[in-house]
């Protein structure tokens, strides 16, 4: 053979070479859908198994939300408490929230023999304990308190028997709301006793 055949055959040979070498490469390519077929086919069931998952979840979260629910809370009855103090006795009426209806009752004079101890914190407090009692057999367990003094032309101060009656109170395991001092006071004024130089000493 000449040698201008040989170059003849040698590109032809290289063409013929590489005519099948294409598709070899192209193989992998049109297997590449393929391997990911099994994935696409696979998501339904991972799909699947996610939304049994969350059902488990769910499942298993609510057991806890109902038991968390289970538990009572304690409601709260309220009540409210009337201080009245002046320096010559020391009553606490307890009514409910429309202060129509009489939950308990009580004063200093109740407890003391002298009269010169009904308005003294002792007084008071044993007054106070006696309406605790009262109120708590009747399911109160909150109070608001309202303190009163004589007022109008007469003293605006609450008596000395208001503190200890407010700390009885708190002491009774009553949950405290308001404390308000409900002392009526004049915006105009009212003639006080005594005439008018005043009173005779």
């Amino acid at each position: 053979m000449s040698e201008a055949e040989t170059r003849q055959e040698a590109p032809e040979a290289a063409a013929g070479d590489g005519a099948p070498e294409a598709p070899q490469a192209e193989a992998p390519q049109a297997e590449a859908p393929q391997a990911e077929a099994p994935q696409q086919a696979g998501a339904p069931g991972a799909a699947e198994g996610a939304a049994e998952a969350a059902k488990d979840g769910a499942g298993a979260e609510a057991p806890q939300q109902a038991g968390a629910a289970q538990p009572k809370v304690d409601r709260e009855k309220w009540a409210i408490a009337h201080i009245f103090s002046s320096y010559n006795n020391t009553i606490i009426h307890m009514t409910d929230l429309t202060g129509a209806e009489t939950v308990s009752i009580s004063s200093g004079g109740n407890h003391v023999n002298a009269d010169r101890y009904e308005s003294s914190p002792f007084a008071a407090m044993k007054a106070a304990n006696t309406v605790v009692e009262a109120a708590r057999s009747k399911g109160f367990n909150a109070l608001h308190i309202r303190i009163r003094a004589v007022g109008g032309v007469g003293s605006r101060v609450p008596g000395p028997g208001a503190q200890a009656a407010i700390r009885a109170l708190a002491r009774g395991g009553f949950k405290i709301g308001r404390i308000d001092d409900v002392t009526p006071i004049p915006h105009d004024m009212t003639r006080k006793k005594g005439g008018k130089r005043g009173r005779r000493v």
